[in-house]
Parts: structure tokens; sequence; C-alpha cells
């Protein structure tokens, strides 16, 4: 098990898979993790849709702007709102926020457990959500949030620069 922080420190966006599967145990770990999430009023108002076929992933791939590396992985998952399970208890605040906040932290906690498994991701939000729904089968009722490659990294980029903490902080 990895130390969270050291995780956090070291996850980086990884757009060059190895040509390598991820064994079905670390990928049920990664999906686990995300249904671990928190979710307003635990509504859990999100689905994820994982693509393995070489053919999902390149829909998807196209879908996301030609983001080509995408099909590289060999696993995507895409995290979508539910708005109207959060909408039940919530109202117009739940269908307009609740539910893309549950599907952002759903993959958050995906993105994490796949970097403390030694595998790789990167977030995807550049996207045609009609296209990416065609690519997960036109499910009814979701709004795509993010897709998640996730596989084995075959580069290791850099770290990327980051606001100072009293830049971004700011106490009241």
């Amino acid at each position: 098990m990895s130390d969270f922080f050291e995780v956090v420190k070291e996850r980086r966006s990884v757009r060059v898979f190895a040509p390598r599967p991820v064994e079905e145990e670390k990928l049920q770990s990664v999906l686990s993790a995300a249904n671990q999430a928190p979710s307003a009023g635990n509504l859990q108002a999100y689905e994820i849709y994982l693509a393995r076929k070489s053919s999902d992933r390149r829909a998807l791939a196209a879908a996301a702007f030609n983001q080509d590396f995408l099909a590289g992985a060999p696993v995507a998952l895409v995290f979508c709102a539910h708005p109207a399970r959060a909408a039940n208890r919530y109202g117009e605040r739940g269908r307009r926020l609740y539910s893309i906040q549950d599907a952002t932290v759903a993959c958050t906690f995906a993105m994490l457990a796949a970097a403390a498994l030694g595998l790789g991701s990167v977030w995807i939000g550049a996207f045609e959500d009609d296209k990416v729904l065609h690519a997960i089968g036109d499910p009814e009722g979701v709004i795509p949030i993010a897709i998640l490659p996730v596989g084995y990294d075959a580069e290791r980029p850099l770290p990327t620069p980051r606001r100072l903490l009293k830049d971004l902080v700011h106490e009241l």
C-alpha cells in the first residue's frame, strides 16, 4: 500500500501507455475506489462506462478532439453525471451541481487509486458530449464529465509547476 501523500505527489498525467493489459484485480480495485467516493446524500449520482475494446477507445479518442493517446490505453473509464438521481432529493441544485460533483470526485478517487497501484492515467475533459455518448452506447439521462484512460505508463512526465500555497489559500 502506497503512502497517500506520496501517491498524490508522484501522480502524473500519462499520455503514452505501454502495450500491457491492466490486471483485472487492479481494474476492480480502481473501480471499487471510485465506488467509495463520497457523494451528495450518498446517492452516487453518476455512472461509469468501461471501454475495453480498441474500437470503443478509438471512438472515445475521436470524440475527444482526436486525442489519439486515449486509444493507446488498455482501458478507459467514462464518468457521467446522472442528474435525475440527485434531483429526486435535491431538486435543481442536485441536477445542476451535485451530480457533476459526484462524478468528478469518483473520477478523482479512481485516478488516485490507479496511481497507488502503479498505473498511469490522465484526466480528459475536452470532448464533444454527443460523440462520447454515442461511443458509450447512447445511454439516456447522463452527461459525460470525464474520460480516464488507464494503463501502465510508457513515459514518466516531469512534475508540472504548481501555484504556491500562499497564492492559492485565502484565510478568512
